[in-house]
Parts: structure tokens; sequence; C-alpha cells
């Protein structure tokens, strides 16, 4: 599965970029969670704009200090170098922050026009506010950005700490979530070099794009992984996206590890790792389930469960409706069912949570293997008999 293009999300960004009307260009900030599709959008729109107009700074993987962060962006750019912050090292971490907000605001691409700048994951910058006076890095962030003759587009994977952040930013900032992929955009980045049944024209390429469409939600990473196994299935059969995700959610599947990899960020970005932990044990097990019903498996008070639900929610691992708690990725409460336990999953108990987790995620008619061409005799991981 290729990297889809979603040239309706790209025009809103570019139109947000341009301002409308002759008004002054806004400061789109993209968010959505892990695998959402942020930085792929990020990276098209530098190739859309022109390498030398525009610079890609991945934020989490350069703020470690903020001489190093400047040192990493200034030598990375494609804009001209300019004298500020050359000695920042010399004077400080307040000095080199300073510098690099002096750089994002002053740089210019060729022709002396603005530079556009994409900040993949720019609330990583919070890091620095451990440093001697940098207390409020992020909203010196947002005045400088606001301010600034140059254009920026921001992401980020925490929804509930960049509303808090602009809750009060000034207006050009324009949030935009990142929706889900579409099931025709899905079908339009299937690969097909196994199968005459995922040719563009094949009837049950719609019925496959279906499938990975309810079992990933349209989260692009998901379907994209999804997507590109069960096509590799097809060269001993026919493409099969319910056994491919049973295979991708295997101790060492390439879905297992990137829900761990969201799983364990951000339990390590928010507070009460342990407790944290617990609660989506509990939710794994069962949900919605409401604060009190929580606190009584939890066996602690209602007062620090509900801390412990606010920590949850500040990193969008949960989601709250009518006083009800669930998991905000339905994805990842199968991934806590299945790893977060002693031992790993043996194939048997994979293939019976990825049952349950179909019969919630399609429609209870959809004959899954029959979908995706699977002849009785050959289905893998012993699935599936849907009735």
């Amino acid at each position: 599965m290729m990297i889809p293009e979603r040239p309706a999300l790209e025009r809103r960004v570019l139109a947000a970029l341009d301002g409308t009307g002759g008004s002054k260009g806004r400061i789109p900030v993209l968010i959505g969670g892990c695998g959402s599709g942020r930085t792929s959008l990020l990276l098209r729109l530098r190739d859309l704009l022109g390498r030398s107009q525009a610079q890609f700074v991945d934020v989490e993987r350069i703020a470690t200090t903020p001489e190093r962060f400047l040192q990493s962006m200034r030598g990375a750019s494609p804009f001209p170098a300019h004298p500020y912050g050359q000695a920042a090292a010399e004077h400080g971490a307040r000095d080199a922050f300073d510098a690099a907000l002096a750089f994002l605001d002053t740089a210019r691409a060729p022709g002396d026009m603005p530079a556009t700048f994409l900040l993949d994951e720019f609330l990583e910058l919070r890091t620095f506010e451990s440093f001697p006076g940098l207390r409020t890095v992020l909203r010196d962030l947002i005045g400088m950005l606001a301010s600034s003759g140059n254009r920026f587009v921001l992401t980020t994977r925490y929804v509930a700490r960049a509303h808090r952040l602009l809750r009060d930013a000034p207006a050009q900032f324009e949030i935009i979530h990142v929706a889900p992929l579409t099931t025709a955009e899905i079908r339009a980045t299937i690969a097909s070099p196994h199968d005459a049944h995922l040719e563009d024209d094949h009837p049950l390429r719609d019925d496959v794009a279906a499938v990975v469409h309810g079992l990933s939600n349209g989260r692009p990473l998901y379907a994209r992984l999804i997507a590109d196994s069960a096509s590799a299935m097809a060269s001993r059969g026919a493409a099969d996206p319910v056994s491919a995700l049973a295979g991708l959610l295997a101790p060492d599947g390439a879905l297992s590890a990137a829900c761990r990899f969201s799983y364990e960020l951000r339990l390590h970005r928010a507070r009460g790792y342990g407790a944290l932990k617990a609660i989506l044990d509990v939710l794994a097990e069962e949900e919605p389930l409401t604060l009190t019903e929580i606190a009584v498996r939890l066996r602690r008070t209602p007062g620090s469960t509900k801390d412990y639900l606010s920590w949850l929610e500040d990193v969008d691992l949960i989601v709250s409706r009518q006083k009800r708690y669930s998991f905000g990725d339905p994805m990842l409460r199968l991934w806590v069912r299945l790893h977060c336990r002693p031992t790993p999953p043996t194939e048997e108990e994979i293939v019976r949570e990825v049952h349950t987790y179909v019969l919630s995620h399609l429609p209870p008619a959809e004959p899954v293997l029959a979908v995706a061409g699977v002849p009785e005799t050959e289905k893998s991981w012993g699935i599936i008999e849907i009735d």
C-alpha cells in the first residue's frame, strides 16, 4: 500500500497558508493520533511547496538541548545561514532557544521570499522547560509564530494538549483534525502484485478495501500494514485482511510493534506510569466504565482514580463520553488484551481475540474470508467462521 495522497486535506492546508480574500495566511495545526498520517502529509507538503522553499523539522528527534536543537535545525536547513546564534552554545540554553526562534522568524527562501517551516510534533519543545530560564517555551514559540512574516505548519499527536495550549492563542492558528482514510482512499492505494482479484477493475478490490477500512478504523498506518500484508498473502491464494491482522499482532508483528510504541510513548509523557497501565488493563477487559466502576476494580479511591483518568485523557489514551471511559484507539485496546500479560499470546489466543475484534468492527453479515476470496480449506490462523 502506497502512502495515500490526500488532496482535499492538502488543499485545505495550502489554502490556510496562503490566506483568502487578501487576508493574512493562517497557521495550520494538524492533530491526530499515532499513525494518523501527519508526518507523511508534511513530507508531501514539502515536496509540493518545493524543497528550497520549505523545511521539514522533526522536532521529536532533535529536541535534546536548546543548543543542539538550534545546531541541528540550522545545519539541515535549505535557507541561507545567518549570523545570529553562532555563539549560542557559549551563553546557555536561553540564548540558544532565542536564536532558534530568531532563525524560524527571519530565515528567508530564495528571492527573499517567506520561508515555510513544517514543524512535526512541535509540542516536544516542552522538554526544554527543564532548562534554566525556559519555563515559557511553548508560549514564547506561539507568540513568535503569530507575529512572524514566515509561514508555518505544526503537527502533534497530543490532541488535548494542543487544544489547551491554543485555547487563548491568536486567531491565525487553525486546528485541523486529520480525519481517518475513507474506503475509497484505501482502495486507491492497495497494491496488487500477486492477486488478480486486487486489480483496479476487479469488484473484490472494493470488498477488500472495505474490510481493511473496518479493521483499521481508517487509521493510515494500520490500513497500510494490513493491506500490504494481505496483498503479500495473495501469492498463497488470495488477499485476506483478517488473517493479515492476526499475523501482524503476533509478538514479532509490525502492528504489534506500532501499538507498543504508541502505548509506551504516551505513558512516558504522562504522570503515574504504573497506575495508568493498570487502568488500561481494566478497560481492556471491559469498556466503557464509569469512574466508580474503575476505582472499585483498581482498589483505589475515586479521587485518586479521577486524577489517573485525567492524566490518561491528557495524552489521549482514553476518551470520556457521558462520564464513561474507554480506549481512544480500539486497535490499541486489542493489543493490550493480547500483550499486557505475563506471557506472550499463543496463536490460538490471537485468533480468538481477533475474532472478537472482527465481530465488533465489520457488519454482522460480512462473510470476511469469502470477501477476501479464501477457500474454506485454506483458512490460515484458524480464522474465521462468523455467524
